[in-house]
């Protein structure tokens, strides 16, 4: 059983050891043995408790000389690479391995395509893409680490691989979130809104908060190790940047493709903004629930379903129609039944009487009506519901607004309710109805109420003037160029449902962000009856084309620009050819343009990538990337989707560094939380971290991420899946430490079954990398590179060679060893540095001074060649691998047995010992080892003595057992 967190000694670096199972996930083996459900809970659940236990104790263990705690801490000035002939240190810290190195390497331009030209392997193949960029607006999370991990473990392959590789780093401004930080900090501190400014002086708020706060992600992302080209960062604000945002605005109006239409939005009353539909959640509701809202002071009530009745004109009777927003009635202009429906069969054709404005209502049939709901008949308030707004069109109805854009109720509603906050007029109303006579009832209905993610507002459905991109068009063509095109492009959606996606509101009433350049135009001595709109890439071209398509003079034009802003995913939308320099025809984007891939969550298929992919086909004719590749999202170990107010995102430097429940409730009330998501944050702290975060190092974190699968389900990450990974550098760190100490001089030649395996165990490795890679199946990956060096290298090969090793002569035998030993080592840190940057850079400077004359060597491994089967395949030994499992199983289940019968050094095994072994053996292929091992062990030791006879027959295990002797000999 693996002892978790346990620091390794001097003495004790030769007799390495590690866990015998994956702790990144459960081994698949047909040789493990099965254990029931609740068992395996059980013991999962005591491994990570003595994970976390004993990591928060792991400093206290450590016991450092002088001289090693001065090279832990020594400091190298910043870009200057790390002194590696220091006294290497008895203790794993990521402190200190993840120092220094990425300074060094972004200071030598080992992250610029430009490197490409340097490398002695360089082949003639490009490999770029771009970061999602994060919202400038705060700090990454876990989500975004894992997307670091995966891109930068791709990238860092490639280019070792000998590709001339562009990754781009940027940051997106995010309009509204950026916006409503600004606005709470200015009314926190100031005691000021946005609208006590002139709309150039809260931009340049806006701006000075972007340039404190806009650095932090650079630093997480530096922080994980990402091999970005920072020269080529971009910010989707640049000067740059908005000029392509422009440029595709004009382009698609002067291809018809964005519009100006009066249409139903997704409208926030607290962000007085139309929003979209990404920042729509939709909470499902099971009945009568009361809620929070902004604004209020007093929870309002929904889930519930109001029938009132409205008369009918010239008619002894009534229709009475259902709804779970009475206070819309105000705004009711027809009722709809379905034509089918035989209870409604009389009325068709006449009218309603509007019980508070006296309007007139047509009686409408339409089959869209559900005459299962409610009472079959339906109000019709086309300025306030998607499906009447359809309606309205097909009907040719009027379209009443009768709520603000704050919230309130207008003049149209009558005095008795102008100016009433919407959620107070529903009770009015329902009051007023009552007063008349024509309540009928309210019961408890089950609904999808839409709430604001940015502000918790309940989202209003609101008529306005915007513009539109239309979407269904550019989808067809998309796809068209997808079906001629070489490149390899996979959407996890059906073709029509692309197609029939709905047209795009693009308009948000904000200051942040970029303006839209149309401009409204003034002609002299023309009523006002139209809006009438012009656009351009300034002012001036504005003014021109105004001229020409109105026939006057451009100075008796006046123009007026619209002062929204457009939607934060229009100009993240253009990122990978913008990024690039478009529209100019730069040289970036002729050689890096499409992308080679895009790698992002599965969240965002409709919201960023489909507007990617349309709005790339559109204005460069290609599509923007050659491949996808979606993860999956990261939860809490819980299952829980990562929410502030939850309390259970987590900033992974937190991770990296370690931090206390004390630090972390802090970052909690300094955030901007209502004070009861607060509370609700520091509970769940308390739960999940009782003692703060232990310090698990970058690579220890980026290995864990890619050992997940990425496309399936979603992944539930510990902490203690992330310490797992940190032993396991540990368990490197005390790997080379002991290789240090054994290597000389010599020539790989493998004369022993033993050196022969382990070297076709490293090509066979290999050759999983090589295929897995290509897959992108890095979980697959991670998983073949912690096998070979635990369960090979390790425990196998280093121990069978301790001794070999330790001799002080330089027989042949130990020359073989050191240059197997080296030769495995080397190329094993070289396939493990995409994953594990930091860790794999220091150990394989130090392994340098004994590199071979004739192995050449970058300056960086980095930059190292990634290794090859076609240069491993001559140590490739099928036979002794086959031959070896049955030795490894042996070893397997010695150290079960050993374990279950309590075997120690002053408690050595009997041979009844090895007679209870070979019975275990024989039945193990079927399993029924278990039975051996956990049912009853005490009696079939009581009784292997009287079956040494069987035992006997198992002749061909006699050397296995000889090596296993060895094995326990040697610990």
């Amino acid at each position: 059983m693996w002892r978790a967190g346990r620091v390794l000694t001097v003495a004790e670096r030769s007799t390495v050891r590690f866990c015998s199972s994956n702790p990144l996930k459960p081994s698949n083996s047909s040789s493990s043995f099965p254990r029931p459900q609740a068992e395996k809970q059980r013991r999962k659940r005591e491994r990570e408790k003595a994970i976390l236990s004993s990591q928060h104790n792991a400093q206290d263990q450590a016991k450092w000389t002088e001289k090693e705690a001065v090279a832990y801490t020594a400091h190298t000035p910043p870009g200057i690479k790390k002194d590696t002939s220091l006294p290497f240190p008895s203790s794993y810290s990521p402190d200190y391995v993840e120092s220094s190195w990425y300074q060094w390497w972004e200071k030598e331009g080992y992250f610029s395509p430009e490197q490409h030209e340097k490398l002695t392997h360089a082949v003639d193949r490009t490999f770029s893409l771009c970061i999602p960029p994060p919202n400038v607006t705060g700090t990454l999370h876990l989500g975004h680490a894992l997307t670091v991990a995966v891109e930068d473990a791709l990238v860092r392959w490639r280019r070792m691989q000998g590709c001339r590789v562009l990754w781009v780093p940027g940051c997106d401004h995010a309009g509204i979130a950026t916006q409503s930080v600004v606005e709470r900090r200015l009314l926190r501190e100031q005691g000021k809104q946005r609208q006590d400014f002139t709309r150039e002086e809260f931009l340049q708020e806006v701006w000075r908060w972007k340039n404190e706060k806009g650095e932090e992600i650079y630093h997480q992302l530096r922080r994980l190790g990402a091999s970005l080209d920072w020269q080529r960062a971009c910010f989707t604000m640049d000067p740059a940047f908005s000029r392509a945002v422009t440029e595709a605005f004009v382009r698609l109006c002067d291809s018809g493709l964005v519009y100006r239409s009066e249409a139903l939005i997704n409208w926030s009353c607290a962000l007085q903004s139309a929003i979209s539909d990404i920042e729509v959640d939709s909470k499902e509701l099971s009945g009568q629930t009361m809620l929070s809202v902004p604004g209020y002071e007093h929870k309002v009530e929904f889930g519930t379903m109001v029938t009132f009745a409205y008369p009918v004109e010239d008619y002894n009777g009534e229709v009475a129609v259902s709804t779970t927003r009475p206070e819309t009635m105000l705004g009711d202009v027809a009722v709809a039944v379905h034509p089918d429906d035989p209870r409604y069969q009389a009325v068709h054709g006449k009218q309603c009487r509007h019980p508070f404005t006296n309007r007139l209502m047509p009686i409408i049939t339409d089959p869209m009506v559900d005459m299962q709901l409610g009472t079959g008949a339906v109000k019709v308030t086309p300025a306030h519901d998607h499906t009447d707004f359809l309606l309205s069109q097909r009907h040719s109805l009027p379209r009443i607004t009768v709520i603000g854009e704050d919230g309130t109720m207008n003049s149209h509603c009558g005095q008795w309710l102008e100016g009433v906050k919407r959620f107070d007029a529903r009770q009015r109303v329902v009051d007023a109805l009552t007063e008349r006579k024509l309540f009928r009832g309210k019961k408890d209905h089950s609904m999808a109420l839409p709430i604001c993610s940015r502000s918790g507002d309940i989202i209003e459905p609101l008529l306005k003037k915007q513009w539109f991109v239309r979407c269904g068009k550019m989808a067809k063509k998309a796809i068209q160029v997808s079906l001629t095109s070489e490149q390899i492009f996979h959407l996890n959606t059906s073709k029509s449902e692309v197609c029939n996606v709905i047209d795009w509101c693009i308009s948000r009433q904000l200051w942040w962000g970029h303006q839209i350049p149309a401009y409204q135009v003034e002609l002299p001595d023309s009523p006002a009856k139209q809006e009438e709109w012009v656009w351009g890439r300034s002012e001036e071209e504005a003014r021109q084309r105004a001229a020409v398509k109105y026939g006057v003079k451009p100075e008796a034009i006046s123009l007026t620009q619209d002062p929204d802003v457009l939607d934060t995913w229009f100009s993240s939308g253009l990122f990978p050819f913008a990024m690039l320099g478009w529209p100019q025809q730069t040289a970036d984007l002729q050689h890096f343009y499409p992308n080679s891939i895009l790698e992002t969550g599965s969240d965002l298929i409709f919201f960023w990538v489909a507007r990617m992919v349309m709005l790339g086909v559109e204005l460069t004719d290609q599509l923007p990337f050659k491949q996808v590749l979606f993860h999956s999202l990261v939860r809490d170990k819980h299952g829980r989707k990562m929410s502030k107010s939850l309390g259970n995102v987590i900033d992974p430097l937190d991770v990296i560094h370690g931090i206390s429940l004390e630090r972390l409730q802090e970052k909690v009330k300094e955030g901007n939380l209502d004070p009861r998501e607060q509370a609700v944050a520091m509970e769940a702290q308390k739960k999940d971290f009782p003692k703060g975060i232990p310090q698990c190092g970058t690579d220890a974190l980026r290995f864990a991420l890619c050992s997940h699968k990425m496309q399936g389900e979603d992944i539930s990450l510990s902490i203690s899946q992330v310490l797992s990974c940190r032993h396991f550098c540990n368990k490197m760190w005390q790997t080379l430490r002991f290789t240090l100490g054994a290597l000389g001089d010599g020539t790989l030649h493998p004369l022993s079954s033993m050196d022969r395996w382990i070297c076709s165990r490293l090509y066979s490795t290999v050759v999983q990398c090589e295929q897995n890679f290509e897959a992108y199946e890095l979980h697959t990956v991670t998983s073949a590179l912690y096998s070979f060096w635990v369960h090979s290298l390790c425990d196998v090969y280093l121990v069978r060679n301790v001794h070999t090793l330790q001799q002080q002569c330089g027989n042949r035998a130990r020359q073989v060893a050191c240059s197997v030993l080296y030769h495995c080592v080397s190329t094993s840190l070289t396939l493990l540095s995409p994953f594990m940057p930091f860790i794999t850079e220091e150990l394989w400077q130090r392994l340098q001074p004994f590199r071979p004359q004739t192995a050449p060597a970058a300056a960086s491994l980095s930059l190292q060649p990634y290794p090859t089967s076609s240069q491993l395949a001559h140590w490739h030994f099928p036979e002794e691998e086959r031959d070896f499992l049955l030795v490894q199983e042996v070893i397997r289940v010695a150290r079960s047995l050993r374990a279950q019968c309590g075997i120690t050094k002053e408690k050595p095994a009997s041979e009844s010992f090895y007679c209870f072994l070979s019975l275990c053996l024989r039945n193990s292929n079927q399993n029924s080892g278990h039975y051996y091992l956990t049912k009853v062990p005490a009696q079939i030791r009581e009784q292997v003595d009287s079956k040494v006879s069987t035992a006997q027959e198992l002749k061909n295990i006699e050397d296995q057992l000889k090596v296993l002797q060895q094995t326990q000999t040697a610990e």
